[in-house]
């Protein structure tokens, strides 16, 4: 898997995924929708955790910088 999110991009994930976990732990959200932010919350870690977004590779975008590599 080659990386396509931002360090930026990481963050804001981790950021909505620990929100929703707040959400669901002080059950403000209940039934359905639970699992369902659940799912989500959980994808998101994964995906700030690895650096890879699926959807990201679908549609072509990257958010990650490119080092520039110095060929001798």
């Amino acid at each position: 898997m080659k990386r396509n999110m931002g360090r930026i991009d990481k963050i804001i994930r981790f950021t909505v995924a620990v929100i929703i976990a707040l959400l669901l732990y002080y059950e403000v959200v209940e039934g359905a929708l639970s699992y369902i932010l659940l799912t989500v919350a959980a994808v998101f870690v994964l995906t700030s955790l690895t650096g890879f977004c699926p959807l990201y590779g679908v549609f072509g975008l990257n958010s990650c910088k490119v080092r520039k590599v110095d060929k001798p």
